[in-house]
This record gives structure tokens, C-alpha cells and sequence, in this order.
């Protein structure tokens, strides 16, 4: 078995999108409109086959969960770059592009090389090698 995909509500899906194609290298389809609940999305896709459905309708309401605290449920999830190097430069260009990283570049306990940053609408995300 294999995660097919991964959903996001989003405030603002272009944002979403644009951020994870122009720093994961993910491709979009073409955005889908219900036009009778409101509701549109884009699937991302990434080489691994994995995706990120990213979704937006109004009447979607705010999360209590503070994005820089830990709480019960989905924490984050994890894009693999390749290298050490990677996970470095990546992180790198996130902060000088004002981003949030909420966990340096480190070698953890359980043997992943990793950062911690925050998308723009505050999911965490882990940048691995």
C-alpha cells in the first residue's frame, strides 16, 4: 500500500499551489470548480506519485490549532529532497523568503536529516533526505 494523496483546506489556494510548485517541484492539474457547493481544488503531484489535494470553500471555518504548538491529529508530513545539501539550501531559501522554520536543519534521533518549515497558511512541513 501507498498514501495516494493528502488534503489541505486552504484560505487561499493559489497561494497554497504556487508555493509548493515553485519549492517541491509539484505539478497541478487544472483547478476544479463545484460551482453548486462552492467548493474548488487542485491535485499536486510529485515525482514519488504522491499528491497534496489542496481544497477551498467558504464555509470552512478557522483551526484552533496554533501552527508553532503541538496538538493531537495530522502534525505534519514530510517531502523527501534528496541530500543533506538540499535539506540545507531548501531551508535556506524558505527564510530569506520569509518563511517560518520552526525546526533547523539536524540529524535526528531516528536517523533522518531534516528541517521544519511552515507553508504559507502555517501547516508544518518536514523537508527530509
Amino acid at each position: 500500500m501507498q498514501i495516494e494523496h493528502i488534503a489541505i483546506w486552504c484560505k487561499d489556494i493559489e497561494v497554497q499551489k504556487n508555493f509548493y510548485i515553485k519549492y517541491f517541484n509539484a505539478t497541478s492539474n487544472t483547478k476544479y470548480i463545484n460551482t453548486t457547493k462552492n467548493f474548488q481544488s487542485y491535485f499536486l503531484a510529485f515525482d514519488s506519485g504522491c499528491r497534496i489535494e489542496l481544497m477551498q470553500m467558504p464555509t470552512i471555518k478557522n483551526s484552533a490549532n496554533l501552527p508553532a504548538e503541538q496538538y493531537f491529529g495530522l502534525n505534519h508530513f514530510a517531502v523527501k529532497v534528496g541530500t543533506q545539501e538540499k535539506v540545507i539550501d531548501l531551508t535556506e531559501q524558505l527564510r530569506n523568503d520569509g518563511y517560518s522554520v520552526i525546526g533547523e536543519p539536524r540529524l535526528t534521533g531516528d536517523g533522518y536529516f531534516e528541517s521544519v518549515i511552515l507553508d504559507p497558511e502555517g501547516n508544518r512541513v518536514e523537508i527530509v533526505c
